[in-house]
């Protein structure tokens, strides 16, 4: 008898211990969830100020130029450029009056492979040495909706210029720790490289090239209003 009230016994703590971890554990994910979603609505709840007219700075620090091409038709090569400035002019009045101003050195290159960077900057492929850079210059902006554009331009590759669309969302405007005022923009296209004179491949056994034609670019930047320059009073 005492044998057996022993077995219940152990069977009640066993039970007790394994219910309290489950409702610890219980207790955490549902506190950590309601974290992430009180951080979500209060993420939600930021009010953008209306992005004031002006020109505006890609700040580098802060932004991005990616890009990805298919490789051996069953993966994706990503990669990007480090190494690029712009201008974007925003009228809020009139978005006709915008404009956008893209310029990146082709040999800042960066696919996390050096070796393969530096065939991607041979005449094989972007030949940097006699095509430094790459460049975008609207030619015309589209609005589509309160914070979604169309940027119509030239977009000169490898020597070749030919007109691309770049559909683009603003963000913002926001005051950063320093004082100024940002916006940020998030765009994406899509190009194919044999129009740029790109056309370096090799063919595969099962068909197909080793490299698509077809080259994704996304774009993330933050963008700084340029403040006019303050003109000292004269000390006369």
């Amino acid at each position: 008898m005492k044998s057996h009230s022993k077995y219940i016994s152990a069977a009640i703590l066993i039970l007790t211990l394994v219910g309290g971890a489950s409702l610890y554990t219980t207790n955490t994910v549902s506190s950590q969830t309601r974290q992430a979603a009180q951080n979500d609505a209060r993420a939600a709840k930021v009010a953008y100020a209306p992005i004031p007219g002006g020109t505006y700075a890609i700040d580098p620090a802060h932004s991005s130029i990616n890009f990805s091409i298919r490789h051996l038709l069953i993966n994706n090569v990503r990669g990007r450029f480090d190494d690029y400035t712009g201008t974007i002019l925003y009228n809020p009045d009139d978005i006709t009056q915008s404009s956008v101003e893209f310029t990146t050195k082709v040999a800042s290159i960066d696919t996390d492979i050096a070796k393969r960077d530096e065939h991607l900057r041979t005449a094989d492929f972007f030949d940097v040495a006699k095509y430094p850079e790459m460049a975008f210059r609207s030619m015309r902006i589209e609005r589509k909706s309160n914070d979604s554009f169309v940027a119509h331009g030239d977009f000169t590759l490898h020597g070749v210029t030919k007109q691309i669309a770049i559909p683009f969302k603003l963000f913002g405007a926001v005051k950063d720790p320093w004082g100024g005022t940002r916006m940020g923009v998030e765009a994406a296209t899509t190009i194919n490289r044999q129009d740029y004179g790109i056309k370096w491949n090799a063919p595969m056994a099962e068909g197909g090239f080793v490299v698509a034609n077809d080259v994704q670019i996304a774009l993330t930047l933050e963008a700084v209003k340029q403040e006019p320059a303050k003109t000292q009073a004269s000390s006369k």
